[in-house]
């Protein structure tokens, strides 16, 4: 099995794109974590302005949790897609069930009502959570990841700074104002089931389909 590191490619204008990963286990189609610890917990903030426990608030529920930001140009939207395209391809049941929770790692420029709007983009459903540059850092600590870093900044189109030209296979996306530095960060999401463990993750290019294939699991609390 591959370390948890070596599965997770950062995003940056120079990031290249990220490819599938290979079934690690029986039941699930993602990939087996290094370390699956149970639910973790971090306190952060909404797109309301209410503190957000993440422990608290999903427990006991399946959810999906992904870091980025905004203006990333390819993975972020992706991933948000794909989680917004297997929740279509799921049951009314799973739907209800599922929460999925996007955690900004550029909170300097993410406020969030601009949180609130691009994340409305996939899923008016979705969390957004925001917080200090330290609060931020620290969630991701808790995850297991290194915290995000400025990288150089997206190439847009000419005349047009919030607009660049996308890496094949991106997801369709509106960014909300001039793209500027990119953020380097971990492009997985993380996925934990109703008995509050984190069976498997999906690093960026996992099939939608495979994730749908996966929520009843996570419905029922399935072990890997």
């Amino acid at each position: 099995m591959l370390p948890l590191t070596a599965l997770l490619a950062g995003c940056s204008a120079a990031a290249p794109a990220a490819t599938g990963p290979a079934s690690t286990t029986a039941a699930f189609h993602g990939t087996e974590p290094d370390r699956a610890g149970p639910r973790p917990s971090f306190q952060l903030t909404d797109t309301s302005g209410a503190a957000y426990d993440f422990g608290v608030k999903t427990r006991g529920r399946p959810t999906l949790l992904y870091f980025g930001y905004t203006n990333c140009p390819d993975e972020c939207p992706t991933a948000m897609a794909d989680i917004a395209a297997a929740l279509r391809q799921s049951s009314r049941d799973v739907r209800e069930r599922v929460v999925v929770v996007f955690v900004t790692t550029d909170p300097e420029r993410d406020d969030p009502a601009l949180l609130r709007r691009w994340l409305d983009q996939f899923s008016t459903d979705a969390v957004g959570l925001t917080g200090t540059t330290a609060e931020v850092a620290a969630a991701q600590r808790t995850m297991g990841i290194a915290p995000a870093g400025r990288s150089e900044g997206v190439a847009t189109l000419p005349g047009r700074p919030d607009e660049h030209e996308h890496a094949p296979g991106t997801a369709p996306h509106t960014h909300l104002g001039p793209l500027g530095y990119g953020v380097e960060h971990r492009d997985v999401i993380f996925a934990f089931d109703t008995a509050d463990r984190q069976p498997v993750l999906y690093p960026g290019g996992t099939r939608p389909s495979d994730i749908a294939a996966d929520l009843p699991l996570l419905v029922q609390g399935v072990a890997s």
